[in-house]
């Protein structure tokens, strides 16, 4: 088993490089103001070729370069090692979770498939067991989908269909859209506009940002499922507040919900298995679309706001 080391055992490892290096550089100007005392005290009573004018400071302000830099060099260090650490725990994590999303559609299609072909299945439960395969299949094709679209926006080979819409038009289109995918109820998510605008989008990909935080509502929900979604319009954007009543996040881990492989653990938090891609593709979706996205929520419980803001277009 690898052992992980923690921010904070590299924080003390760092202090303590940090008071090595000051130690180094005071004995360093001790040595040399003490050898420049005595030289100065006793140097012509020890050999009257020696003169001491003025000190050469040419060594000293070098150590002391020198030593700076070294010091410097092992906070440039440091920092680098805990980010290579972060991504190594992240990836470790997104690991863990695609397995465990591969392996559970995997194991339920193989059991279905093992149970039709060993056993006589009444008509009525072999489509129950193919209708279960065929979603488990789709489950699949959409994970694996994900992670092909991460990796073409990041290598920036995904085409964007980029055309211009009515703002208020197509968001209350696409939230209908979404609604009607995931089997909600048509009260389940109302949609206001306070003022139109014209903007340039990709269609399916905003759909797919727009899937995926109604999917994270769902998953982090616990009573009944309520989102409210907004578009207010100003000078030079539209901003589309995106509204659930959930568990909400905690500010501490606001900052870092858009992060590659990042998931929220967290003993109060239903235990949602995921990749830790969703918001991260949304971010870099809305990031093509020249836009921003961010979060509000006042704490676990409070619910959570997502804001997305897209350029208006004068085309």
């Amino acid at each position: 088993m690898r052992k992980r080391y923690s921010l904070a055992y590299n924080l003390v490892i760092f202090i303590l490089a940090q008071i090595v290096w000051l130690a180094l550089l005071g004995l360093w100007i001790y040595w040399y103001v003490s050898n420049y005392l005595i030289y100065e005290q006793v140097g012509e009573k020890v050999s009257p070729q020696i003169v001491i004018d003025t000190p050469n400071v040419f060594p000293f302000v070098g150590g002391i370069v020198l030593l700076v830099g070294l010091s410097f060099s092992m906070v440039l260090i440091f920092r680098h090692l805990n980010v290579q650490i972060r991504l190594t725990r992240l990836y470790d994590n997104f690991i863990a979770n695609i397995t465990h999303e591969l392996k559970s559609p995997l194991s339920s299609i193989q059991l279905y498939l093992e149970t039709l072909s060993t056993r006589n299945v009444p008509a009525e439960k072999q489509k129950e067991f193919i209708d279960q395969m065929i979603r488990d299949t789709a489950r699949l094709q959409k994970l694996i989908s994900t992670i092909l679209e991460i990796s073409a926006i990041e290598s920036n080979k995904n085409k964007a269909n980029f055309e211009v819409y009515d703002s208020c038009e197509i968001l209350n289109r696409l939230l209908k859209e979404s609604a009607d995918q995931f089997r909600l109820n048509e009260n389940t998510i109302s949609f206001r506009c306070l003022g139109s605008a014209k903007i340039s989008i990709d269609v399916n990909a905003f759909k797919m940002v727009l899937d995926n935080l109604i999917d994270n509502s769902i998953k982090y929900t616990t009573d009944k499922l309520k989102i409210d979604v907004s578009v207010k319009t100003f000078l030079n954007k539209v901003e589309i507040y995106f509204t659930d009543y959930g568990i909400g996040i905690p500010v501490k881990e606001q900052k870092n919900i858009f992060q590659k492989f990042y998931r929220i653990y967290d003993e109060d938090i239903p235990n949602v298995k995921g990749t830790g891609l969703g918001l991260y593709w949304v971010k870099e979706i809305i990031r093509n679309h020249k836009g921003k996205i961010s979060v509000r929520s006042e704490g676990k419980g409070k619910g959570t706001t997502f804001i997305i803001e897209l350029p208006i277009t004068n085309k």
